[in-house]
């Protein structure tokens, strides 16, 4: 599905749930039944630098398509970051290289939170595109 397309379903998901603080809560309810990022991950190769919270992403490639796992300390940044890497997933390398969408500023989530946390997640949605630049087909 593309990424337009999938940003549409998230958002109305959400729409059932008026609260950006319910939505939140909804998200981090959410990133806890997607298994752990194993800990031989958990590995500075695998840091996202930027974030206040210590943050693990781990991108492979399978099928022409981006995957991802991520961990974090912090039990709100990991439920964010896992939204992210869900939203991501699943994806042709140069569409996400390509996307400019924040699926938690579709949600309204990225409001309540601080500017450090803010800039976390920046970092990570840099480092998903950074994994997809770094996979995606160069142009013919």
């Amino acid at each position: 599905m593309p990424l337009n397309a999938k940003l549409a379903q998230l958002v109305a998901d959400f729409e059932v749930i008026p609260d950006p603080q319910e939505r939140l809560a909804a998200l981090l309810d959410r990133a806890k039944r997607q298994p752990p990022l194993p800990e031989n991950q958990r590995t500075d190769a695998h840091r996202v630098r930027g974030c206040v919270s210590v943050v693990w992403l781990a991108g492979e490639l399978r099928d022409g398509r981006c995957h991802f796992r991520c961990s974090a300390v912090s039990p709100v940044v990991h439920g964010l970051l896992a939204l992210l890497c869900d939203f991501f997933g699943d994806t042709p390398p140069a569409e996400l290289a390509a996307s400019d969408l924040d699926p938690l500023a579709a949600l309204g989530v990225i409001a309540n939170l601080s500017p450090t946390r803010r800039n976390g997640l920046a970092s990570a949605r840099a480092a998903l595109r950074d994994f997809a630049r770094a996979h995606a087909a160069p142009a013919p």
